[in-house]
């Protein structure tokens, strides 16, 4: 076995592998003499003590690792691991995009719709977006990617249902379903991670007075790629545009979420903030200006976004 130090070597164990097919494994990658290395593993794996089968992986081999500490590795699936980072806010399109530019993942479902990757994964009928979970993803190298959307989408369920039996009691929200649609919103329209509960709270103040909603990221969503074509740019005319994401036409919640939702906006749409504001507008810095009342949030307007003193 080289002797340089703790430069490692990625060796892939096929599954079923015995302790003299993982020595051919091992020795394929390295050099190293395989038939010294069979006897070496034969003899880590009667001083392991108990029979563990080796399983299928890709490991990362230091060439000072004994022959004992390769077995164990083995034995305990401690595979080379990476991680794919899936950001709050994105939309299922930006998620699908990322995995199946992932490195070292099987592609499983790279070539299925949406609607059949959420038949596979039991949710038939569903739209996908915000059903899945943001967060930082480790998989192992040749992982399923199957596996990545099942994970996600476990542990978006379990957070929702936690939010929602931790609702505070007044909500005007009649489901999970429609708490995950307003943690969405407020995914999209939060800048600054403190005003979040607030934000909630005016879009529940709206709610209960049977006001429009009248948020921009909704309207986005429902343009589609016409938001990309026109630069990004949302014009007068779109906010007058009705389709079922429009919040300046149509009242009460929109049919379904905009983003994939973290822990912290799903905990602000079930505990808002208590307050008196029906308005926000973004002061330029991250932060949003509150206002109870109409020529307050106007005066917000002229100053934070007219430059107007």
């Amino acid at each position: 076995m080289p002797q340089d130090g703790g430069a490692s070597t990625e060796v892939t164990v096929d599954a079923g592998s015995s302790s003299k097919g993982a020595a051919a494994s091992v020795s394929k990658a390295t050099g190293a003499n395989q038939a010294l290395l069979a006897l070496w593993f034969r003899g880590a794996s009667l001083a392991y003590g108990r029979a563990k089968p080796i399983r299928a992986g890709t490991y990362a081999i230091e060439s000072n690792l004994t022959p004992y500490g390769m077995l164990h590795k083995m034995v305990s699936g401690d595979e080379i691991m990476l991680a794919l980072v899936i950001p709050e806010g994105w939309t299922f399109s930006q998620m699908r995009t990322a995995v199946n530019n992932a490195p070292n993942l099987k592609h499983t479902t790279a070539n299925l719709s949406d609607s059949e990757l959420m038949t596979t994964l039991g949710k038939s009928g569903l739209l996908p977006e915000g059903r899945f979970f943001p967060d930082t993803y480790a998989y192992a190298k040749n992982a399923s990617d199957y596996a990545l959307y099942k994970q996600a989408a476990a542990t978006l369920d379990k957070r929702l249902q936690a939010a929602w039996d931790g609702r505070f009691q007044a909500t005007p929200l009649k489901s999970a379903d429609e708490l995950l649609v307003l943690a969405s919103i407020v995914e999209k329209e939060t800048g600054k991670p403190s005003d979040r509960a607030e934000i909630a709270g005016v879009f529940v103040n709206r709610l209960r007075k049977g006001m429009l909603l009248q948020t921009d990221p909704t309207v986005i969503y429902g343009m589609g790629e016409r938001f990309a074509a026109q630069r990004k740019n949302i014009r007068r005319s779109d906010l007058k545009r009705d389709t079922p994401y429009n919040t300046y036409t149509r009242a009460g919640l929109p049919p379904g979420p905009i983003a994939l939702v973290g822990k912290a906006a799903l905990a602000a749409a079930a505990n808002p903030k208590e307050t008196k504001a029906l308005y926000f507008v973004a002061r330029g810095d991250g932060s949003s200006q509150f206002s109870a009342t109409l020529p307050q949030h106007n005066a917000a307007v002229n100053r934070f976004i007219r430059g107007q003193k």
